[in-house]
């Protein structure tokens, strides 16, 4: 069987979980799918997956190869896209990862727009804080905010995040509201633990360009960003976001914002993606359309 075609059949038995999913998709016999992965655990000499009669999962080397198998697979179908009429039209499907909130509240509400530019391409949206490995976890591009310090990759700014300082209302009815940096000795900070190092994150201001610490106070500390904000809407305390995530939960009344004249410095946000000499027709189509999404719905503060 050709060494291609028996990746692809590897791959959906992969993504459907299921042998014969597998075969009622690509409409073969069943036999033609075990073969095909049997063919490819001989050649390549390892177990890729594990299967009882009830269930299957691919073992370390599997996702190893899976990973490997959708980017060569991914490459070859970019490769012979170059060459047919509709080249001019990106296909196939694309793996993007982006931070929880952005994802939620910028990325999935505006996805019609984008299939509506782009019906060919297949996405899939992985929405986390983590950092990602891009070549091991077969993803072809990232989105982050924040500093970019991996030479390994190419980032394509986005632009800066303006970012505000937010209380409930019921906690500044109970605390008072500070109106400057002197005034936060007297009050409680959510803190935010980043996913990436485990540190906590310092409560900061701009000071004519210069970012400014503050020691704070917390009862309370979060890693994820929605039980962050969660957090400040049930009093506990002030917290620092980006004013692009705070506008609803200003406009519904929830959060207040706070010391307007002391805000925290502007974050970068990019795109990135690994160095390569040729980047894919689909992360063109993507990046284009995330940088005008980002100039309409984010940059304005």
């Amino acid at each position: 069987m050709d060494y291609l075609r028996t990746l692809g059949i590897f791959a959906t038995v992969a993504e459907l979980g299921s042998f014969s999913r597998a075969a009622d998709r690509l409409e073969v016999p069943r036999s033609t799918v075990s073969g095909a992965v049997q063919s490819l655990e001989s050649r390549l000499q390892t177990r890729l997956i594990l299967r009882t009669t009830r269930s299957m999962r691919l073992t370390a080397d599997g996702e190893v190869c899976l990973d490997w198998a959708r980017r060569l697979l991914s490459e070859v179908e970019e490769t012979e896209a170059l060459f047919r009429r509709s080249a001019h039209q990106p296909r196939g499907r694309l793996r993007v990862d982006v931070p929880t909130r952005i994802a939620s509240l910028v990325i999935a509400p505006a996805l019609p727009e984008f299939f509506a530019r782009h019906p060919d391409i297949e996405l899939e949206l992985l929405a986390g804080d983590r950092p990602v490995d891009l070549l091991q976890e077969g993803v072809d591009c990232v989105l982050r905010v924040g500093a970019v310090r991996d030479p390994a990759l190419i980032a394509q700014p986005l632009g800066l995040l303006e970012q505000g300082n937010y209380a409930s209302p019921g906690y500044l009815e109970r605390h008072g509201t500070p109106h400057s940096p002197s005034d936060l000795d007297n009050h409680l900070a959510v803190h935010f633990v980043l996913p990436s190092t485990g540190r906590v994150d310092a409560w900061e201001y701009d000071d004519g360009g210069i970012a400014r610490q503050v020691p704070m106070q917390a009862r309370v500390l979060a890693n994820s960003a929605d039980t962050y904000i969660a957090c400040c809407i049930a009093g506990m305390g002030l917290i620092q976001i980006p004013r692009y995530d705070a506008r609803r939960h200003v406009a519904s009344g929830e959060l207040v914002e706070v010391m307007p004249d002391h805000r925290p410095s502007s974050m970068p946000a990019a795109l990135l993606y690994p160095r390569r000499h040729r980047l894919s027709r689909r992360v063109q189509a993507f990046a284009a359309w995330v940088q005008e999404l980002f100039a309409r719905e984010v940059m304005v503060g």
